[in-house]
């Protein structure tokens, strides 16, 4: 017999990632013009400025992007979720939106390792550039592929949990909802 009636933790979840894309499309945004005035305006210490842009231009753009699709695409991903969730609850759930929040998760925890590499790449660099002012793009390479990397990994270990409780959220529609 079908028990669960209130799917506002639909709501909430993609509520959630719309706010998680804003943060990512704005830091985004930030980074592609912090790198034109790296790249541009910085005069002093250039190379290391410079090492900084590309990083901050390749990343801010990817983040500026991803932000901007998935905050898109949310609204109407909401609503054609919690509909179909509400007319056919445990079938739906099944076939449709678990796969997809698995394949969701399993993503987030590749994004997290290949940022973890590049924060290390990143700390790796700097520290054995820093004191080489000959080497000051890689150092300004590396220390900025550190910190993007490390805001990247925050940004998906907060939407991984995310998905992980939307994940028993939905479990729980299938396992209480039987017929």
């Amino acid at each position: 017999m079908f028990e669960q009636k209130d799917f506002s933790f639909i709501h909430k979840y993609f509520i959630a990632e719309k706010q998680g894309s804003l943060f990512l499309l704005s830091i985004g945004i930030a980074a592609v013009l912090l790198a034109i005035i790296f790249f541009f305006f910085i005069k002093t210490n250039a190379s290391f400025y410079k090492g900084a842009a590309v990083i901050l231009m390749a990343l801010g753009l990817i983040q500026a992007i991803v932000g901007f699709n998935i905050y898109k695409r949310t609204d109407k991903q909401k609503s054609d979720i919690a509909y179909n969730v509400g007319l056919e609850p445990v079938t739906y759930t099944n076939n449709m939106e678990m796969p997809r929040i698995t394949k969701v998760i399993k993503s987030l925890v590749i994004y997290r390792w290949a940022e973890l590499t590049c924060a290390i790449i990143g700390i790796v660099l700097w520290i054995t550039y820093k004191s080489n002012p000959s080497k000051s793009f890689l150092t300004g390479l590396g220390l900025t592929l550190a910190i993007q990397a490390i805001i990247l990994l925050g940004v998906d270990f907060f939407a991984g949990k995310r998905a992980g409780t939307y994940r028993q959220q939905l479990e729980n529609i299938v396992t209480n909802n039987k017929k």
